[in-house]
C-alpha cells in the first residue's frame, strides 16, 4: 500500500485508505487531553491543527461499524483502497507470499480479481503479478474500481 498510494497519487487520483484492525489499537495517549475528555465520557474528540485533524469516535455499546458505515465518513476521493475486511464483498487482490507459509485464498474467494506474489504461482487460477510491480498492481486497482472518466473528475 505504502507504495502503490504514491503512483496512483502521480497517475493523478486522489486517494483514501481504509484499514481494518483484528487488534485493540489507540492513536491516543494517557496524559493528553483528547485521551482525557475520551475517559471522561465524550463519545467523540475531534483534535485539529493547521496540517491534519483526527476523529476519535467511541464505541462504547455500539456494534463495529462496517465497511460501508466507515466509508460514508469518509470526504469523496477517486479512489479508496481497503485493507482487511476480507469477508466483505468487494474486489480484492490477494498479497501472497509462499515463503509465509499460510495457505492462498484465491480458490475459496469469488471477490480475489488477481494476486500479487514474490514467487512463481503456477496453480493459481487468477492473474498473477509481481509484488513488486506496481505499476502491474495500479493499473489493475484502477481496471477493478470499473468504469471510471478519469482521474481527479
Amino acid at each position: 500500500m505504502a507504495r502503490l498510494i504514491p503512483t496512483l497519487v502521480k497517475r493523478g487520483f486522489r486517494v483514501s485508505t481504509l484499514k481494518h484492525a483484528h487488534h485493540r489499537f489507540d492513536i491516543d495517549h494517557p496524559g493528553k487531553d483528547s485521551h482525557t475528555h475520551r475517559e471522561a465520557g465524550a463519545t467523540e474528540v475531534l483534535i485539529s491543527s493547521a496540517h491534519r485533524f483526527a476523529l476519535l469516535h467511541e464505541l462504547r455499546d455500539e456494534a463495529e461499524p462496517t465497511l460501508p458505515d466507515l466509508l460514508v465518513r469518509l470526504t469523496p476521493v477517486d479512489l479508496v483502497l481497503v485493507e482487511g475486511f476480507k469477508h466483505d464483498p468487494i474486489p480484492k487482490l490477494e498479497i501472497h507470499r509462499p515463503s509465509v507459509g499460510k495457505p492462498p485464498l484465491w480458490d475459496s474467494d469469488r471477490c480475489i480479481v488477481a494476486v500479487a506474489t514474490d514467487e512463481p504461482l503456477s496453480e493459481c487460477t487468477k492473474p498473477v503479478l509481481a509484488l513488486d510491480d506496481i505499476e502491474a498492481i495500479a493499473d489493475l486497482v484502477i481496471e477493478a474500481a470499473g468504469p471510471y472518466p478519469t482521474a481527479g473528475a
